[in-house]
């Protein structure tokens, strides 16, 4: 393989690299010749990002098609307040080429399917994945294992984050660690569950770094391969767990399953749906906000239950008693049966579970509020805070 050069600009650019016997010139005019795909540009793509843009890694490939909201921008520092509304591979693209003119950056606005996953990866060598959810994470698995390309995974939650690299020739895969994804519902996304804002650097430039490591080589330490690497911020402690490749793993064990890409939503348990979309729930008694505001206003006799976290109550409320969903079970003697309720949270999907789970209670007059209290905000009340 023929690298290639460094104009006298890049040597100046990087000087601090090629001082650096582990780097040198032959390890820059690697990273200059290295193609990385970064899956997602958000919270870990952002430092992740950045940092490889920084480093000279020659082309940046980011897959993404979700716009620049201002939720994101406590962690997402990619993104600037000027951003919001924008796509975020636009705002992406324009923060890589300024903190370096030198590298290509290729965009692919559309989200990573089972149809156009090794169309995308075909023209790069390492995979980083900064995805927030199970069902890409497993299908960018499975991909690169079968891609025969490097994942360098991130994940974080709350207050805490794993690192690790899979896929590699002799290391073990996502799926070895995590061979059946959780049930839907029992993991909360980011927005539910809330995440502390530097989290995601701290995870991102771990990643940044193992993919610099794979890029030199032997020379640069020992990457994360057969380790999964464990931060928890609120107490400042790493963790190491030893990972082995499963000689039984259905996609990089020797007698494969897996040998094509799957449906990812269904192996997940989770139908298929487009961003910002509610998830349809079949034979669901729902009330829209346009409904429910024009009950509230009649004075009808209706019980509205918010069933969100008391921190959440605090930032936005109706008015509404406060049950939260982990509660309502040992709390449902407070609820009347006979009374007409409508149960709401913050997008709708833990009422649906308060609904379900008071129908089966007995409860025959309940009802979820369609979209929650962000639906309030949109279509009622523009100026209740929204999170």
């Amino acid at each position: 393989m023929t690298l290639p050069a460094l104009s006298t600009e890049e040597i100046q650019r990087y000087a601090r690299h090629l001082t650096l016997p582990e780097v040198g010139m032959e390890g820059q005019q690697r990273l200059k010749a290295a193609k990385v795909l970064c899956v997602g540009a958000g919270g870990l793509g952002s430092p992740l990002a950045l940092y490889l843009a920084a480093a000279g890694v020659g082309t940046l490939g980011l897959v993404d098609y979700d716009v620049v909201d201002a939720s994101n921008l406590h962690r997402q520092i990619i993104h600037f307040t000027q951003d919001v509304g924008r796509p975020k591979l636009e705002s992406a693209e324009e923060k890589l080429r300024a903190i370096n003119p030198h590298i290509t950056v290729r965009k692919f606005e559309t989200k990573l399917t089972s149809a156009n996953a090794f169309d995308i990866l075909r023209e790069f060598d390492i995979v980083a994945d900064g995805t927030d959810n199970f069902p890409t994470r497993y299908l960018v698995n499975d991909a690169c294992v079968l891609s025969d390309k490097p994942n360098v995974y991130g994940s974080i939650f709350r207050f805490e984050g794993q690192a690790s690299v899979f896929a590699t020739k002799d290391g073990p895969c996502y799926r070895c660690l995590y061979p059946e994804p959780p049930p839907p519902g029992l993991v909360p996304s980011c927005a539910e569950g809330g995440v502390l804002g530097v989290l995601p650097g701290l995870i991102g430039v771990i990643q940044a770094t193992e993919v610099i490591k794979l890029i030199l080589g032997a020379s640069a330490g020992e990457p994360l391969i057969g380790r999964l690497l464990l931060v928890d911020a609120l107490t400042m402690r790493f963790r190491e767990m030893r990972l082995r490749k499963d000689p039984e793993c259905p996609v990089c064990g020797p007698k494969r399953t897996v040998t094509r890409l799957i449906d990812y939503n269904a192996f997940c348990g989770m139908p298929e749906q487009s961003l910002g979309e509610a998830q349809p729930m079949s034979a669901m008694p729902e009330m829209t906000v346009e409904e429910l505001k024009q009950k509230l206003d009649a004075k009808e006799d209706i019980f509205v239950l918010d069933v969100r976290e008391p921190h959440e109550y605090q930032i936005c409320n109706l008015g509404a008693p406060l049950i939260p969903l982990g509660q309502l079970p040992a709390r449902i003697g407070e609820l009347d049966p006979d009374k007409h309720i409508v149960v709401h949270c913050r997008s709708g999907k833990r009422s649906a579970d308060a609904v379900e789970f008071l129908r089966k209670a007995g409860f025959e007059r309940v009802q979820n509020l369609r979209g929650g209290i962000l639906a309030w905000a949109d279509k009622i009340d523009p100026k209740m805070a929204k999170y």
